[in-house]
């Protein structure tokens, strides 16, 4: 038996900052015995609610099934433990598969090349055992495998999403820089925005937190859109649980109504993006989204605003992102009194140049980004 069928212990891999959202998320989803650790969250689950939390979870990077758990102290032993494993239990000749390494603390320091013994183990197991080998295709295979090395030992877990769950499906166009769904989506729970007033972002870009917000209101499933999940892969897998798990999430969705979500943005291109990127969602069509600068809105009164204004790579200088996120404060003040603003900067010391006292700040970091989130009541 692999270590999850054993233990019936999983693990949620999050972005710094989301953790207490992420366990209350894994919970809504199902799952008991919730542990916060280094990287994320381990968790128990019954095959129901283990491909509930892959198919809904708008804020997990990745959920794993730990297959194995050993002291690595070598590249041969790592070779040696691995080469012993039942692969057939998971895997044949025609299928493809990939690895994903990290090191941490260890006398292995190299990921690249303990994937590589990883993979030369499994490669050499079905030579032995019948003659021939599955391939590797590092975009889409058919498994994925993670490969986590600490303080000398290592797990190998089999990637139950077959694939970061960001990547939602929907976003075929980007600006440069584009928030990372995750974070988007990270953005539109801590509003606690639930529909009962509009939503808009006067600087949507390519229109991440607009689909995000629409995602959640409409209880869409943040992997709608996803082909293959990592856990169909499971010795265990129960086609009929799956399939009555994605009938009732479908079965749960909402339409948007009219008007509810907006956005606008400066540069066309991103609003031809945003619009086409959202068109892959269902409701995307009744998002209006303007090519207009937000200094030209006459007033938004009563609104949740969300936003992640352009900075560094998608500014000329840190001075024009300063003076940009300062004309923003300004309009908050003067044009949106009784709404709520929801500002996610990239760089923390921009926060200063907003003019306004936040009610809340809390750090989120995805995608590269140490960024800070910071909440305002308008009066």
């Amino acid at each position: 038996m692999f270590a999850y069928q054993k233990n019936n212990r999983f693990f949620a891999q999050i972005a710094d900052g989301f953790s207490e959202a992420a366990e209350a998320e894994l919970s809504e989803l199902g799952a008991t015995k919730i542990d916060p650790v280094y990287r994320g969250l381990h968790f128990s689950a019954a095959p129901e609610d283990l491909y509930r939390i892959n198919y809904q979870s708008r804020l997990c990077s990745r959920i794993t099934a730990p297959l194995i758990n050993f002291a690595c102290h070598s590249t041969k032993y790592l070779y040696l433990t691995a080469s012993k494993m039942p692969w057939l239990k998971l895997l044949d000749t025609r299928n493809t598969f990939a690895i994903k390494a990290t090191i941490n603390k260890s006398k292995i320091n190299h990921s690249q090349y303990a994937a590589l013994c990883l993979k030369d183990a499994i490669v050499d197991y079905f030579k032995r055992d019948k003659g021939k080998r599955p391939n590797i295709d590092r975009r889409t295979p058919d498994l994925w495998l993670d490969l986590y090395i600490n303080d000398n030992r290592a797990t190998i877990s089999l990637d139950l999403s077959g694939g970061s769950l960001h990547r939602r499906g929907y976003r075929d166009e980007a600006v440069e820089a584009p928030m990372q769904e995750t974070l988007a989506a990270a953005i539109i729970r801590l509003s606690e925005w639930q529909g009962k007033r509009p939503l808009i972002d006067p600087m949507c870009g390519s229109g991440t937190l607009l689909a995000e917000a629409l995602m959640h209101y409409c209880r869409i499933p943040a992997s709608y859109l996803r082909p293959h999940f990592g856990f169909e892969m499971m010795p265990d897998f129960d086609r009929e649980i799956w399939q009555r798990v994605e009938q009732q999430a479908t079965d749960n969705m909402v339409s948007l109504p009219d008007g509810l979500i907006s956005g606008s943005d400066i540069f066309k291109p991103a609003v031809t993006g945003a619009r086409n990127n959202l068109a892959n969602l269902p409701g995307g069509q009744k998002i209006t989204i303007k090519a207009s600068a937000f200094q030209d809105i006459e007033a938004l009164t009563d609104t949740t605003i969300v936003c992640n204004p352009p900075y560094g790579l998608r500014m000329g200088s840190s001075a024009e992102a300063a003076a940009l996120i300062e004309e923003f404060g300004n309009f908050l003040k003067r044009k949106c009194t009784g709404s709520t603003a929801y500002i996610y900067l990239g760089q923390r010391k921009l926060l200063k140049s907003v003019g306004l006292h936040p009610s809340w700040k809390k750090p989120l970091k995805a995608g590269g980004l140490d960024g800070v989130l910071a909440k305002y009541e308008l009066y």
